[in-house]
């Protein structure tokens, strides 16, 4: 029988045989999938906001700092409650935080608030947050600690599914719903449009809450495997002899998360007000937020290729690779104008798909006892994605293409994280099969 397994925030797990893991996973799966999928009809919902709010770029990315600062705030407090009620109640709760959230998302269209639709951004975030802290390390304890990493990569690429289709559901039901989503180029719409394209939000936020509670609902009453706890004493005596801080590939590996997701988000949130302009590809908005799912798409087979490659070569290498391929299509997307721009920034999407999964497994190599400390840090990182607001800066002082150059730099960072940041120093013993 495998040895004690720790991950996450305080859970300890020692793998039986005997459990049937299956049904656990692809239910953990589902919650990978919303919650990708909840993520990314931001990007559609930012270009529709935009025109609703008559938003600047900075105004615009507001929103999307108001989501990712959720994971810095949240955090913590979400391992404190996964702590006193455990893994499954957790879940269940970040799962109606989100529901609520959405809901009040209908709130914010009727009253045609920009701060309470910022307001409930946080709220969905929040819930994400907490979802996204119980299960990653969960999702690493249930099985076999050596497939661990393989698992986490499959219920990535789930959550790569998500993201995916989520671009054309917010296209068709916000965007193709709307005045501004349907009108070419920059449109000025009067108040009375602003009312009815901001009500145009109201049936996906609701179709949303409903999934979310239905899944609340099962996940409450599935038997989920049971997570041991004989060795978190010592684990907690152990973690005292020993420093975070002494392990190289952390210590730079947190930024990396940080950076990346600058990098992912930037570009997320802004293709589709990119590829409308008119010397790029001259779309609506609703055209646009249907090409975004090819650049959603990439993530996901990237995913799967990413996986079976690291199968031969190693991950730092490989991440070395696509982090020079992401460096070279965001140059081309600066500098070029027309299709070639536009799909140079769809391409990015397939080499960011490894970044993440692939710079968790490489901070929390060898941190042994330390290993739930790192990865909630790791997790904690996530709120990167709020410094897209630099980037809106960016595109109203120099311009939107210009401003790509910020995720250009962000690439080079990952490159040396790849090359050097990620070499482990200090390994412990413990936890070796979770990080490789």
């Amino acid at each position: 029988m495998a040895g004690p397994v720790t991950s996450g925030a305080g859970v300890t797990a020692t793998h039986n045989p005997a459990t049937r893991y299956g049904p656990a996973l692809g239910l953990l799966a589902s919650l990978f999938f919303m919650w990708g999928f909840i993520t990314v009809i931001n990007n559609t919902l930012l270009p529709h906001l935009r025109n609703v709010f008559a938003l600047n770029y900075f105004q615009t990315t507001l929103l999307e700092f108001a989501w990712f600062i959720a994971y810095g705030v949240a955090a913590y407090p979400s391992a404190k409650i996964i702590e006193r009620i455990g893994y499954q109640k957790s879940l269940v709760i970040g799962l109606l935080i989100m529901a609520a959230g959405a809901l009040g998302m209908t709130l914010a269209a009727t009253l045609v608030s920009y701060w309470v639709t910022i307001t409930m951004l946080f709220v969905i975030a929040a819930g994400v947050t907490l979802l996204q802290v119980a299960a990653n390390p969960y999702v690493a304890v249930v099985g076999k600690p050596e497939t661990a990493s393989s698992r986490l990569n499959l219920v990535q690429a789930m959550n790569s599914a998500g993201t995916m289709l989520a671009p054309s559901f917010g296209a068709y039901l916000i965007l193709g719903r709307s005045k501004s989503g349907t009108a070419q180029g920059e449109v000025v719409l009067t108040q009375a449009e602003r009312l009815a394209d901001a009500q145009s939000v109201i049936l996906p936020y609701v179709l949303v809450a409903i999934v979310l509670v239905v899944l609340a609902v099962v996940i409450a009453r599935f038997p989920l495997p049971a997570m041991g706890n004989a060795t978190q004493r010592h684990d907690k005596e152990e973690r005292k002899k020993h420093s975070l801080w002494n392990h190289r590939n952390l210590v730079f590996g947190i930024p990396a998360i940080f950076i990346y997701l600058i990098a992912e988000i930037g570009v997320a949130n802004l293709f589709v007000i990119f590829v409308s302009q008119p010397d790029i590809a001259n779309l609506t908005a609703a055209q646009a937020g249907n090409y975004l799912t090819f650049l959603w798409a990439g993530m996901m087979v990237g995913r799967f290729a990413g996986a079976a490659i690291m199968q031969k070569f190693d991950a730092g290498h490989v991440l070395a690779a696509f982090s020079i391929g992401a460096f070279i299509v965001m140059m081309v997307t600066v500098f070029t104008t027309g299709p070639i721009a536009m799909w140079a920034l769809i391409l990015v999407g397939l080499f960011h798909s490894i970044m993440f999964p692939t710079i968790f497994t490489l901070g929390i190599k060898g941190l042994g006892p330390l290993t739930e400390e790192g990865s909630g840090l790791l997790i904690m990182a996530i709120a990167g994605g709020a410094l897209v607001v630099v980037q809106g800066w960016l595109a109203d002082e120099y311009g939107l293409q210009w401003s790509f150059l910020l995720t250009a730099a962000c690439e080079l960072y990952i490159l040396f994280y790849a090359l050097w940041g990620s070499k482990v120093t200090n390994a412990l013993p413990d936890q070796q099969a979770v990080a490789e």
